[in-house]
């Protein structure tokens, strides 16, 4: 395979088994592309209630409290799919997980869009989350069919699309709401995964290399728990997507609330619309992965932590200004992406035999931080207001810049990273 950076965007053959001989499996720019839309749709499904928390409490007479749940409980389901199902993704096959959770996640959604009782639609919310995790072993999929070389730039492109999907989940869901209720933000996300589903089936390879593995299902949740204890660099990686998540939270699952009052009364597409403005992320997420491939990690880590902790500061200014909010987002999702993006082609290079489970449990912390922002800024905003809210932002940016400063030249980068670098 040569070395070329650009050859992600024309070809890339990866050898698959198919019936005990050898063919050929195109990953081509489309290809990649098909992995960041799948990606993106199946996260947008965790962040579609944010901007519909006031009418979804409404409809179902759910208190302010029970109505923050509605998010906590995405992420907790989130969480618990990315311990118990990504995993799955090293021994089982691939192509067949993929589309029997999109599938599971099509009658998930369906139930949340036909809930009439606060129950029924926390149940349905907390399935939705947790097969949502769809999205990494789709990326751990693409990271194991891209050469070493190239690795960073395909997970950069991938998570370009996971980015788009998380905030334009918004955007799609409060124009939609304006236009036929909450619920039709459901109905045609479960309209739309169906598709996908009949697409990856026909696209995907249909029988991939053998698992690496043939640890049994317990076994294999015990050594996701061993590479924690065993890679120092895992676990720091782990920390850092914990706070940067959490900051990303806070913001995102709350800022409909001071908006939807005096002095803006904004209405759910207006809201939703800053997610337009957060797509600037994306861009952060390809740039990161082709610096990574060029061994500047470190260096791109503590930047975008530095801009992450600065964006409080406009953002604290929301409340007077719509023009601080909109800097302060873009510096926001700027950051957590170059970050999120470098955390992960870190990991995968440790073990890439073993890449579902290092991606499944660093994104468990990615969840665990999604859901204490979420839970405590909602529930911070009800007894003290966005100021309490902006300080609790910035004080888990600020933690994670500090993490960085004392561990920066303390942990080396994967090997895998080096090699890698040296054939671009």
């Amino acid at each position: 395979m040569p070395g070329n950076g650009k050859a992600v965007t024309r070809r890339t053959e990866v050898r698959c088994g198919e019936g005990g001989e050898g063919s050929a499996f195109v990953l081509s720019r489309g290809v990649v592309i098909l992995f960041a839309v799948a990606c993106g749709a199946a996260v947008a499904n965790v962040y579609f209630s944010q901007p519909l928390l006031v009418t979804m409490g409404h409809d179902l007479a759910m208190s302010p409290a029970l109505v923050g749940s509605v998010v906590t409980l995405t992420h907790v389901g989130y969480g618990l799919g990315l311990f118990f199902l990504v995993p799955l993704g090293d021994v089982a096959d691939r192509r067949r997980l993929i589309v029997a959770q999109l599938l599971l996640l099509v009658v998930a959604l369906a139930a949340v869009a036909a809930a009439h009782t606060a129950a029924i639609l926390l149940a349905g919310m907390a399935a939705t989350g947790l097969l949502a995790v769809v999205t990494q072993t789709l990326l751990a999929f693409a990271a194991s069919l891209a050469p070493p070389a190239e690795r960073g730039r395909v997970v950069g492109l991938v998570t370009s699309g996971v980015v788009i999907g998380i905030l334009l989940a918004r955007t799609a869901s409060g124009l939609m709401a304006d236009l036929a209720g909450w619920r039709s933000v459901y109905l045609a996300s479960a309209s739309f995964t169906a598709l996908l589903a009949l697409v990856l089936y026909r696209v995907l390879p249909r029988h991939s290399d053998a698992p690496p593995t043939t640890l049994r299902y317990g076994q294999l949740l015990r050594s996701t728990i061993t590479l924690f204890a065993r890679e120092r660099l895992l676990r720091l990686r782990a920390l850092f997507g914990l706070l940067i998540f959490a900051a990303f939270s806070t913001l995102w699952s709350s800022v409909a609330l001071p908006l939807s009052e005096a002095p803006y009364f904004l209405s759910h597409s207006a809201i939703g619309a800053l997610g337009l403005i957060g797509v600037a992320g994306a861009l952060a997420a390809t740039v990161a992965g082709r610096l990574n491939d060029r061994g500047l990690s470190r260096r791109t880590t503590g930047i975008a932590l530095a801009l992450l902790a600065a964006s409080w500061l406009p953002l604290s200014f929301t409340r007077s200004s719509l023009w601080a909010l909109v800097v302060g987002v873009i510096l926001l999702d700027l950051a957590v992406q170059a970050v999120h993006v470098t955390n992960q082609t870190l990991i995968y290079a440790l073990h890439p035999d073993a890449g579902s489970r290092l991606i499944g449990g660093y994104m468990v912390f990615y969840s665990i931080g999604s859901a204490t922002g979420a839970i405590a800024a909602t529930s911070l905003y009800t007894v003290a207001g966005w100021g309490a809210v902006c300080a609790l932002g910035a004080a888990f940016s600020c933690l994670g810049l500090v993490l960085w400063a004392f561990t920066r030249h303390s942990t080396p980068a994967p090997a895998a990273t080096v090699t890698s670098r040296s054939e671009a």
